[in-house]
């Protein structure tokens, strides 16, 4: 592992107080991040039930330990082209205003541990991308995580008509 790429804690709290963890996963050749501190747990299970008359982005409901998790598409939220189920895919379990809610990705990355003062907005003259979803951009030694605003993007779909 680099140093950017270290496993959290045990508390999962990050070492300092200027730094912040993100699970990173992709959804195609896009690397996103979630804080750590809003993901539950990474999920396999993927047998999603379907929802009728559910908002387009609501892959469907799955049983996890009992309980009914709503499944949101993120290719879908962020109008990125579908793609069939693979055994790559997971379930990212965030809690939202109480719920759990499973958010559908392609396939999980590492937990990448950030300085907060290196973390950068969003560039503004992107075309083409709907930059609510995203809190901020941060530079890794091969690319970009772009971090994911999951307030805004579970909250795209509840206004979803």
């Amino acid at each position: 592992m680099t140093a950017l790429m270290q496993a959290p804690t045990a508390t999962g709290v990050a070492a300092s107080t200027g730094e912040q963890e993100f699970i990173t996963f992709y959804l195609g050749d896009l690397l996103l991040g979630i804080d750590i501190h809003q993901v539950q747990e990474i999920n396999r299970n993927v047998d999603m039930t379907p929802v009728p008359h559910a908002p387009q982005a609501v892959r469907g409901v799955i049983n996890l330990r009992g309980e009914v998790v709503l499944v949101v598409d993120l290719r879908e939220v962020l109008g990125l082209p579908k793609s069939a189920l693979t055994r790559s895919n997971r379930n990212v379990i965030v809690k939202n205003g109480g719920e759990q809610i499973g958010l559908l990705v392609d396939r999980v990355a590492d937990v990448v541990r950030a300085n907060t003062d290196d973390l950068d907005p969003m560039p503004e003259n992107l075309r083409g991308i709907d930059q609510r979803f995203f809190k901020a951009v941060y530079k890794l030694e091969l690319g970009l995580l772009v971090i994911l605003d999951v307030n805004v993007t579970l909250a795209s779909i509840c206004n979803e008509s």
